[in-house]
């Protein structure tokens, strides 16, 4: 498997030009693009802005096909693979290099994002509206891109950067509090794995952790944790605190608060 340190080298191993910048890369998607690559990994993030109308995108263990959309984030060294991928309409694809981020705020910041850590199949759907302040966000930063650099250019950059991903997190929040049909499905799994687990006689070991449960339901830890949050009504602290054990006791003995939704 392919990794790739730099920018530069990526765009070379997928016959793109080379970018304006070392640490940043912006790649616009056009509907007659065909993308092509086995399992790779690099030292950047990726925002993608993308409809798939063929192909899929393997992140983790599951795949971004046709039915999926709109927003997928992908983090530094985690594997991908990309088949036949066509594109409906324009998107875009956002890397930029971990070191982009040195000293900045964002740099600790960042790793707040869980939908990092989520499979390609979880991601983003974006309303209309939605979906037009992302695009005024990205022109912001396609015309800060191929500007002229200067002493401001890396900062106003790293801001739109920031404001896509505040904006993410909100749209995440609105997607599984509106998605009921699909939430409530999964809080339904949940419980019957949980029951299962306990008529199997494991009780007596103790609660599943957070990554047995994802494990069992074919989602991410993360996006269990962010879904569970949601529908306990929990606040991430409460479910942040403490270790996993900890997290499932308190999903646990409030099940019953679950909001099922369908």
């Amino acid at each position: 498997m392919q990794h790739f340190k730099s920018l530069s080298e990526l765009a070379l191993a997928n016959g793109m030009e080379p970018p304006e910048h070392p640490l940043l890369a912006l790649i616009r998607i056009k509907d007659d693009m065909v993308v092509n690559h086995p399992e790779f990994t690099t030292d950047c993030y990726m925002i993608g802005l993308k409809k798939v109308k063929e192909g899929y995108m393997l992140y983790g263990r599951t795949k971004l096909d046709h039915q999926k959309g709109s927003m997928v984030f992908t983090k530094p060294r985690q594997v991908i693979e990309m088949k036949n991928l066509k594109f409906e309409e324009d998107g875009y694809i956002l890397f930029f290099h971990e070191d982009f981020l040195n000293g900045s705020l964002l740099f600790k910041e960042i790793h707040k994002y869980h939908f990092f850590e989520y499979e390609a199949d979880e991601a983003l759907h974006l309303a209309p509206r939605e979906e037009k302040i992302i695009w005024n966000i990205f022109y912001g930063l396609e015309t800060e891109y191929y500007n002229n650099e200067d002493e401001f250019s890396r900062d106003i950059i790293i801001a739109g950067i920031n404001s896509m991903l505040r904006y993410a997190d909100r749209f995440y929040k609105r997607q599984f509090i509106n998605r009921r049909q699909i939430s409530g499905k999964t809080v339904t799994e949940f419980n019957r794995v949980l029951k299962q687990y306990i008529d199997n006689g494991h009780l007596q070991e103790g609660l599943p952790n957070v990554s047995y449960m994802a494990t069992q339901l074919n989602i991410s830890r993360r996006y269990l944790t962010s879904l569970l949050k949601v529908e306990t009504g929990k606040t991430a602290q409460e479910l942040d605190h403490g270790d996993d054990h900890n997290r499932i006791n308190y999903l646990y003995f409030d099940i019953h608060q679950f909001r099922m939704g369908s």
